[in-house]
């Protein structure tokens, strides 16, 4: 495992990447905690502003190409963009279930089930894991 394929990646690539991993983490630790505590809170609003950086940083990332400069996954993006702000105003009225609802399917979506995307053989995320 080396971090060397990722740092040497274009710019957008390793922001994009260690964004992921933080909100990954972050998303693990929100998960496992208790709700709606001061703690809880602060950490969300961390978690949101990493998965909006994640986001964001998506459409700079051009080395899959299938519609122009994008790809498919950058429909998660805007899937993301759109998810994010209706999670978090379901929260600010107390709508805990939608609240819930929208921030596990980013989660499991956005980082879980892409980030498992990401280890296909000879994509950066692969060679930092295996090597190679």
């Amino acid at each position: 495992m080396s971090l060397t394929p990722l740092l040497s990646a274009p710019a957008p690539i390793p922001l994009h990447a260690l964004a992921a991993l933080a909100a990954f983490v972050l998303g693990v630790v929100q998960l496992a905690g208790p709700k709606g505590t001061a703690f809880h809170r602060v950490l969300g609003w961390t978690w949101s502003a990493l998965m909006l950086a994640v986001a964001v940083s998506s459409f700079w990332i051009s080395t899959i190409r299938q519609l122009g400069p994008f790809s498919l996954i950058h429909l998660l993006s805007l899937l993301t963009l759109a998810t994010l702000p209706l999670a978090l105003y379901a929260a600010h009225h107390h709508r805990v279930a939608a609240h819930r609802r929208g921030m596990v399917l980013l989660f499991a979506g956005a980082l879980v089930i892409a980030g498992a995307f990401t280890l296909y053989p000879g994509r950066i995320m692969a060679r930092v894991v295996f090597g190679g």
